[in-house]
């Protein structure tokens, strides 16, 4: 197979400096943060103005080696990696939906202002999306395990960080 590369086209500014005590979700967190990018990329935000939300698909770049069966925030049991949302992946991809509050362009960058971040302060962000209710919200879906937990006041415990 070939390998696939990336590169990332902005960063992701948060208060969270490291990911002890940092929301594990974005819609429990009211933190706010930024999306810096180069002016080059500000025609490719025409229309985004428009929504109120934007899905950011992004490098957990203080991922961990991974392994394939984990124990998750909100369980004592362990399940499958690919039935959790863990940074410590194959290929170290997060998303998460924020709330779009404004954009403010300077001379070399342009930088989304948004609420809702749970990813660490510098994280290398690889694309915007916009987020469309009715593609991506799905009345009846299922949430396997983590149904019936205790999620909203949940924080991070610093587990899947790299150590330095």
């Amino acid at each position: 197979m070939k390998d696939i590369v990336y590169k990332p086209i902005g960063i992701i500014r948060t208060p969270f400096t490291e990911s002890e005590g940092m929301p594990i979700q974005t819609k429990f967190s009211d933190a706010e943060g930024s999306v810096v990018l180069p002016l080059k990329y500000m025609n490719g935000l025409h229309g985004i103005v428009d929504f109120s939300h934007i899905i950011l698909i992004y490098h957990f770049h203080k991922s961990k080696d991974f392994e394939l069966q984990v124990k998750p925030f909100l369980s004592t049991k362990t399940v499958g990696l690919f039935s959790v949302r863990a940074p410590n992946r194959p290929n170290p991809i997060g998303i998460s939906v924020v709330e779009l509050l404004d954009i403010v362009s300077f001379k070399n960058e342009v930088k989304l202002e948004v609420k809702g971040v749970d990813m660490l302060d510098e994280t290398p962000l690889l694309d915007i999306k916009p987020y469309i209710q009715e593609f991506d919200c799905f009345r009846n879906a299922k949430s396997g395990w983590y149904e019936k937990r205790e999620i909203a006041k949940t924080k991070s415990d610093g587990r899947f960080t790299k150590e330095d």
